[in-house]
């Protein structure tokens, strides 16, 4: 392989650890944070974001390229697997945060 596949090969490998890392980002948030404020911020269900977000968590981390992962999925997948962790931390995260009582509430205190 020459300079440039090296050079693609731990880009493309830094993209999956970066969109691996949000998703697990995004899981860890869905999961602790309380059914009712989901409900309150009319979003969609806790159960729904935990199983979407960890089945982007799971071909996340099956599409992670050589020399970490071995690939079965190709890196399209994984980058793919971004997009519903993106979706929760812009939309649903930052409105279930102002129910949830854990910070980011309007409050001056």
């Amino acid at each position: 392989m020459g300079l440039i596949g090296t050079i693609q090969q731990y880009l493309f490998l830094g993209l999956a650890l970066v969109g691996l890392g949000l998703e697990l980002w995004a899981l860890v948030h869905a999961a602790r944070t309380p059914n009712r404020s989901f409900e309150v911020a009319d979003k969609r269900t806790k159960k729904f974001w935990v199983i979407v977000l960890a089945v982007a968590v799971l071909l996340g981390f099956l599409a992670l390229p050589p020399p970490i992962g071995f690939s079965p999925l190709p890196v399209m997948f994984g980058l793919l697997a971004i997009v519903p962790a993106g979706i929760y931390l812009a939309d649903v995260r930052p409105a279930v945060q102002r129910y949830s009582g854990r910070g980011g509430g309007s409050s001056r205190w």
